[in-house]
């Protein structure tokens, strides 16, 4: 294999160690195999621990069916190809191939979704994330204008019981100020041609856009903001693995965002964990 395909794989390792999840009956052996597969060269490059993890990674969407989040399902489709890559006669080569198009596809479909998803372009999609998820709280009260006591008072509204039938369709029950809108109107169109750019430089290669610099670029400005570690380090890890040994400041980038993603992902999750203390 070349140089970047192991330490790829290794980054996909530490996913699977840094957010275990599952039940224990499934996270202890994926936890196993891939300490095993960082600590030793030969378990890396072993086809059958990539089909363990695969088997094992599908076994827990299916436990969790229907609300495995993306994350399982990118590592478990990566996993088979990188099974199926190390069992050809040019694994470098398959790896870097269905890593490319892997990324390429995980944002075709996702631009695809906001295509086909009226709430996506009307911007109900992010007024409403905003709002709701404590991972973006710290974005929405900085950027958006909105106060803590705002806060509470959207999420009662939204939370609401209605009457059977019954929609919340008039925006003015809730606190919205205008710089809340420009900011989930610039999330919106913002995250859908950066998705856009994303899918077309990786699977129209002839295009001539630097694929790894749009991959990298969107990791560290998205999971700055929104802190889903896992799904970025995925992804980084995939993009590794299409560089070569004459990319040596390419690697370094990807290793660079990995951390940058890794840091900024701990911190947010300690700050909601303080937002969520008493008192």
């Amino acid at each position: 294999m070349i140089r970047a395909i192991p330490t790829a794989l290794r980054f996909t390792l530490l996913d699977f160690l840094l957010r275990p999840w599952g039940h224990w009956t499934i996270r202890v052996p994926i936890l196993v195999l891939a300490t095993l597969g960082i600590l030793d060269r030969r378990a890396l490059a072993a086809p059958a621990l990539w089909l363990a993890l695969a088997i094992l990674t599908g076994i827990r969407i299916a436990l969790d069916w229907p609300l495995p989040d993306n994350h399982a399902y990118l590592l478990g489709y990566w996993c088979l190809a990188v099974f199926l890559g190390l069992r050809s006669v040019e694994p470098a080569a398959i790896v870097a191939r269905s890593a490319r198009l892997l990324v390429g596809l995980v944002f075709a479909l996702a631009v695809l979704w906001k295509v086909l998803s009226p709430e996506y372009f009307d911007g109900r999609f992010f007024r409403v994330t905003l709002l709701t998820d404590p991972r973006f709280e710290q974005t929405t009260r900085l950027v958006g204008g909105l106060s803590s006591e705002d806060l509470v008072y959207d999420r009662e509204v939204l939370f609401a019981p209605l009457p059977e039938g019954a929609e919340l369709a008039d925006p003015r029950f809730l606190v919205e100020p205008t710089a809340f809108r420009v900011l989930a109107a610039s999330a919106t169109w913002g995250l859908f041609l950066l998705e856009l750019a994303v899918a077309l430089a990786f699977l129209v290669p002839k295009l001539g856009i630097s694929r790894h610099w749009i991959l990298i670029g969107f990791c560290i400005l998205i999971y700055a903001v929104a802190p889903v570690a896992g799904f970025g380090w995925a992804l980084l890890a995939m993009g590794l693995a299409q560089t070569d040994e004459r990319d040596r400041g390419l690697r370094w980038a990807y290793v660079v965002a990995f951390l940058f993603v890794l840091a900024y992902g701990e911190i947010s999750v300690a700050a909601i964990g303080l937002r969520l203390l008493p008192g």
